[in-house]
């Protein structure tokens, strides 16, 4: 293994705002280049001579890792592996480490701050009094707009791993019943309840499960009917899970009592997106910043240096390839 660790980061804005700590990330390799707008034109000529390649989102191709012989090591500033032909790695020797776990605090609470703003019906009431109707009210309070409490509620639950434990618990701090439901494409447990069950007894639901091509569209027009009127719907995992004009449709009719979600299908949304219509009532679009506090980018820091050292020292850590 040379000496030289030349690395280069891609997409360095993809992670860091300025008020990240790099000096580790720094220490762990001879050079580090961080780039930004890295565009397929030039993602080769900033790649060439580097040993290792830091990005969350650029797409690493097998063309584009055939041309760098000196590459040995990606490292993901995240989980997520789709941009990586992870093959073509594999038969050029180049390891392949992400991060894992580190947003889990942000993303179970942005989780819960949705649910809570559908529950209140906070943009509802905010849009009320920036246009003058409380300062217009005959009584002291404004109560257009049901609120419903969270305790004594059931939250349907897709996915149940770290992210989903955290909300479940979050959820139970609140009062609320939780409820397992099953997973397409994943073996049956007594413990998770099939989906035309789960359904119509959740007040509400929240998906945190992967995509793939058992959960694609997981939730279309005929699970949303299964849902009881009123229910509340939160998706901060993939936004191919839910069918996003199904969904529209849902909250337009009045059988759902709001929705809202962090991730669209096709992100950004730059030729739009069913559910960036202005008519569609009780929905809340967050532009999938769930997972970006400080603090859990900050671990994505802590991560990649952890990688960086393991594959350095001939323990390379968080492989998948």
């Amino acid at each position: 293994m040379t000496d030289n660790r030349h690395a280069v980061f891609l997409d360095h804005p993809s992670l860091d705002l300025g008020d990240l700590d790099l000096s580790q990330l720094r220490d762990s390799f001879t050079e580090l280049q961080l780039f930004s707008d890295t565009t397929p034109q030039n993602v080769l000529e900033r790649l060439l001579g580097a040993q290792v390649a830091i990005s969350n989102k650029i797409v690493l191709n097998a063309q584009t890792l055939a041309a760098c012989p000196d590459l040995r090591l990606i490292l993901v500033s995240a989980t997520g592996t789709n941009n990586i032909d992870l093959a073509a790695a594999r038969a050029q020797g180049i390891t392949v480490s992400n991060c894992q776990g580190y947003g889990t605090p942000s993303v179970a609470q942005h989780t819960m701050m949705l649910l809570l703003n559908l529950a209140t019906r906070l943009k509802d009431y905010q849009q009320d009094v920036a246009a003058g109707k409380w300062q217009k009210a005959k009584q002291f309070c404004l109560l257009d707009h049901p609120i419903i409490e969270l305790e004594g509620k059931t939250l349907g639950l897709l996915g149940h791993g770290e992210l989903g434990s955290a909300v479940a618990r979050l959820a139970e701090a609140f009062g609320m019943r939780v409820v397992l439901g099953a997973i397409p494409g994943r073996p049956a447990r007594a413990d998770r309840v099939p989906l035309d069950e789960l359904l119509p007894q959740v007040d509400a639901l929240t998906l945190h499960c992967p995509l793939n091509e058992h959960t694609r569209h997981l939730i279309g027009a005929r699970e949303l009917a299964l849902l009881k009127p009123g229910a509340l719907v939160v998706n901060t995992a993939r936004g191919g899970l839910i069918d996003e004009q199904a969904l529209a449709h849902a909250l337009r009719s009045g059988h759902l009592g709001g929705a809202a979600t962090d991730v669209l299908s096709v992100e950004p949304p730059v030729d739009g997106n069913p559910l960036l219509a202005d008519d569609i009532p009780r929905l809340i679009v967050t532009p999938h910043n769930a997972w970006g506090s400080r603090e859990a980018r900050q671990r994505i820091v802590g991560q990649l240096v952890e990688n960086a050292r393991g594959f350095f020292s001939g323990t390379p850590l968080r492989v998948v390839s």
